[in-house]
């Protein structure tokens, strides 16, 4: 029997995003969200929920732009301060030793360091509560070539996201592949196709 937990964030798993934005004087400014995902296909979409108390939500307003930096599990410490400190008092990359890179695309910084990078112009703003839900239109996906699988795209295995969970509060490392998506279930079609 399951037992009512309230209203509560706790669908799993979130990604750990460093979202990269300019502030004031073009100071780069990193900062780690948890609440994102795609949202679309065409045009290619991603969206993230930052609290209007934070600079990278009044950087992104100005700016117009945001780039998303995928870390490893080898950017854990640097991925956690960035979602600790502010910008508004520190220099995240002077503090993490990373590399910000001026995007040619949009007016957002991102991380040299890691292995994957998306680089989003702003589609849509939507006021939620706490939150501010950006939706970027990605303009371009940058990987290092070294992760890259057969088909030109982002090995998940070579990348090696992090996750976390809102629940336990928690980063986790993925698991093992399980399988193809869109092939798995066709064990279940019926025979007749349906």
């Amino acid at each position: 029997m399951k037992k009512s937990l309230g209203a509560k964030v706790v669908a799993m798993p979130s990604p750990v995003w460093i979202v990269g934005t300019y502030g004031d004087h073009n100071q780069p400014n990193i900062m780690t969200v948890a609440w994102g995902g795609i949202c679309c296909s065409v045009p290619p979409c991603i969206a993230i929920s930052v609290q209007q108390s934070r600079l990278t939500h009044s950087n992104i307003t100005k700016r117009k732009a945001f780039t998303i930096n995928v870390p490893s599990r080898h950017h854990l410490a640097e991925a956690d301060y960035a979602g600790i400190a502010s910008g508004k008092y520190a220099d995240k990359f002077s503090v993490t030793s990373l590399t910000p890179v001026r995007s040619e695309l949009v007016d957002a910084p991102y991380i040299q360091e890691f292995l994957l990078v998306l680089e989003c112009k702003l589609l849509h703003t939507i006021e939620l509560g706490r939150h501010t839900q950006f939706i970027g239109q990605i303009i371009d996906a940058k990987a290092d070539e070294a992760v890259l699988s057969d088909n030109e795209n982002p090995a998940m295995a070579s990348v090696n996201p992090l996750i976390s969970s809102a629940a336990d509060r928690k980063y986790y490392a993925l698991g093992e592949c399980l399988g193809q998506t869109y092939h798995i279930g066709l064990q279940l079609v019926d025979k007749n196709g349906k």
